[in-house]
């Protein structure tokens, strides 16, 4: 595999970063479902590998676009995003300290929730648009991780990586950005000054709804990004080679169907943002969001396809709204090619501090006049009370 020159984000995807199989002079990498690896006759490897659980070849091709994509030294996959999540956490010692924000995605303030009972960890949480907060949240000398995700999922506030990395850095903490949203197409977390970028690759890397799997990627080969691999290697939480395979051939048009997405968000949000029937439409790209300005210099390529409706009306009422939906999907994900929608309190459960009357939306790469209909009808519904 070669890629000696610098290359558009475009075309780095389409070709897997010009990736030809060495031995067959294939365009796609091929599947290795060993398990384990011979050795010879003085019982040394035959070949760097040993056992998957410590390196599998039909990882490399995935993980060296994800470095690539990214701008990180390596990257790391994991079978799920919460797989990659709990890794990066383990490293997190008891009696340490972590800062994270008050609304983020709800399985990994699960497990911080966890771990800080579990095993005394002090945790934090901050209103995520607010830097003073943050800078208040953390203990200098004690707190040891960071924790943000931009766009906040899902009120989808912005926060400024690079005055976050710098707040976390002066305390002698690491910055760790949950890009799940907005993906390498648009913003690279660690040209801003965060330490490590995480991934939920299920959602817009995959972005066909049948893979799980998680990415990191470093911004140095440090003592932790080492104790990170050896917790996926000793957890075994790593992903399958056909799940490896699959997320690549998703990843080529991951460039695609992003921008396609955010086209049609922002349609959607414009569409909507002064209809009475709703309180407020949550979406980056709009010049009324407060977070529009850093969304601008931190989203290069787009605002993505999450956005979030305000409904004039209770959970009842947006639950309503929601199952009156005749093309988008009432499921749980985001970032596939399809449009979901759901009712995002009920799905977080009784600790949700999420609106009651919000409804998520992913905005997928259909026809866009249709998604707007199909909105209009839901909604229609609140006049016939």
């Amino acid at each position: 595999m070669t890629n000696d020159d610098k290359t558009s984000i475009e075309t780095s995807l389409a070709q897997a970063c010009h990736y030809i199989d060495d031995v067959t002079g294939g365009i796609n990498p091929p599947l290795q479902f060993s398990t384990t690896y011979a050795r010879g006759a003085d019982y040394e490897y035959l070949s760097r590998y040993s056992y998957t659980r410590s390196g599998n070849p039909s990882w490399e091709v995935l993980e060296k676009v994800c470095a690539e994509l990214d701008g990180g030294v390596e990257a790391l996959c994991f079978a799920s995003g919460m797989a990659a999540v709990c890794a990066v956490l383990e490293t997190v010692n008891s009696g340490e300290h972590v800062v994270a924000p008050r609304i983020m995605y709800h399985g990994s303030q699960d497990w911080l929730r966890r771990i800080s009972a579990r095993r005394s960890i002090g945790l934090t949480l901050f209103e995520a648009s607010d830097l003073d907060a943050l800078r208040a949240a953390i203990e200098p000398g004690k707190t040891s991780l960071v924790w943000i995700e931009t766009p906040v999922n899902p009120t989808w506030d912005l926060i400024d990586i690079a005055a976050a990395a710098d707040i976390a850095h002066e305390a002698g903490a690491i910055l760790v950005v949950d890009a799940t949203v907005s993906s390498p197409v648009t913003t690279r977390a660690l040209d801003y000054g965060a330490d490590i970028v995480f991934h939920s690759a299920t959602k817009y890397l995959n972005g066909h709804s049948d893979v799980n799997a998680g990415i990191l990627v470093g911004a140095q080969d440090d003592e932790r990004w080492q104790d990170i691999k050896l917790v996926r290697t000793l957890m075994g939480g790593v992903l399958g080679p056909f799940d490896a395979w699959l997320l690549l051939r998703g990843m080529r048009t991951l460039f695609l169907r992003f921008e396609k997405a955010s086209q049609n968000a922002l349609r959607l949000a414009q569409h909507f943002e002064h209809d009475p029937r709703l309180e407020k439409v949550l979406y980056p790209g709009l010049e009324s969001h407060p977070g529009h300005d850093i969304a601008k210099r931190q989203m290069t390529n787009g605002y993505g396809g999450m956005l979030s409706l305000l409904v004039r009306g209770d959970a009842e009422q947006a639950k309503m709204i929601a199952a009156a939906t005749r093309i988008f999907l009432r499921a749980t994900s985001l970032g596939g090619v399809e449009s979901l929608i759901e009712h995002r309190a009920s799905v977080e459960g009784p600790h949700s501090v999420v609106p009651p009357n919000l409804l998520r939306l992913s905005i997928g790469i259909e026809n866009c006049d249709e998604l707007i209909e199909d909105i209009e009808q839901s909604l229609s519904r609140l006049n016939q009370q």
